[in-house]
């Protein structure tokens, strides 16, 4: 029986003894670094499974969780539909990073700081994520962190992905005059409380938004930035061909003279070596001919031969 109340059971779910064994680590978490973790205990099951509710299984791309702890948001997570390899977990505390890793061995663990949420992910994503679900202890960070982090989070989502909060707050953790004011327009949508957590809480979830004229000259600039590249890539196009082109003229025209210029070599001395051949055969039949008279004309052949001899190096 004890060694079955060691066990997890395959999605993650903690044990009771395991239970008591978090809450010890997420207290003691707590009292070193009340910034960092934010919280006394773990998120209870009934705000695990509010903040999961705004996770469409059914969507594509990663999700992205941040600060999981031990771990409860990823069993819910996980009990809603989500599959395991597309959980990236973002942990600061390296203690949760090893647990996570064994209770949730199929899920992407990252060890890194989730304030700085691109830098941490960077070359990690093959694809836009779903949707981020933070249980990071907002409230204890100056707005342009809050700010920041969201900003990030939309930068690494699809369109329509979501940025999923909890708070022990009764406000939008996020400043809400950043939408007001148009510096990030967002959509914020607050969940019921989750009374039975301790201590209470609730859940927000943002969206990006935009106004029809801002998106409207904003891809207009997209638009011209487009025709601009595609201008520069055409008339580069055109460069390289006309450098080919100029090339391979040059090319041909130094083979072909190169051709030209070891043909006119070679008849030359075709015509050396046939004249000089003649010479000698003559030279050598009259050599051979015991006729007087024909020595002047050997004498005369022998002279004219070695007048056309080519002079030695």
């Amino acid at each position: 029986m004890r060694s079955q109340m060691k066990r997890t059971n395959s999605q993650g779910k903690a044990t009771l003894e395991e239970r008591f064994a978090d809450e010890a680590r997420f207290f003691k978490a707590w009292v070193e670094n009340p910034k960092v973790t934010g919280a006394v205990s773990p998120s209870g099951r009934f705000l695990a499974r509010m903040m999961a509710r705004y996770v469409d299984p059914a969507s594509s791309g990663p999700v992205i969780e941040l600060g999981p702890g031990t771990g409860p948001v990823t069993v819910a997570l996980l009990k809603r539909g989500v599959a395991p390899e597309r959980l990236v977990l973002v942990e600061f505390d390296p203690y949760f990073c090893k647990l996570l890793a064994r209770r949730f061995p199929r899920c992407k663990i990252v060890q890194g700081d989730a304030y700085n949420l691109s830098k941490t992910l960077d070359g990690l994503l093959e694809e836009p994520a779903a949707a981020v679900v933070s249980s990071l202890p907002l409230l204890t960070r100056p707005d342009a962190d809050r700010t920041e982090l969201l900003r990030q989070s939309f930068a690494m989502m699809q369109p329509q992905g979501r940025f999923i909060q909890f708070t022990y707050g009764m406000v939008s953790p996020i400043p809400r005059r950043l939408h007001a004011n148009g510096a990030m327009p967002f959509e914020a949508e607050p969940s019921p409380p989750v009374w039975l957590n301790l201590p209470p809480a609730r859940v927000w979830v943002y969206r990006p938004t935009g106004s029809p004229a801002l998106i409207q000259k904003e891809e207009g600039a997209l638009i011209l930035k487009l025709k601009a590249q595609t201008r520069k890539m055409r008339g580069e196009i055109r460069e390289t061909r006309d450098r080919m082109e100029e090339g391979f003229r040059e090319t041909r025209d130094k083979v072909e003279e190169g051709l030209r210029e070891t043909r006119d070599k070679v008849g030359v001395g075709i015509r050396e070596r046939t004249q000089r051949a003649r010479r000698q055969f003559e030279l050598q039949r009259l050599r051979m001919s015991n006729d007087p008279a024909l020595r002047p004309a050997i004498a005369l052949l022998r002279k004219i031969g070695e007048h056309k001899k080519p002079p030695r190096d």
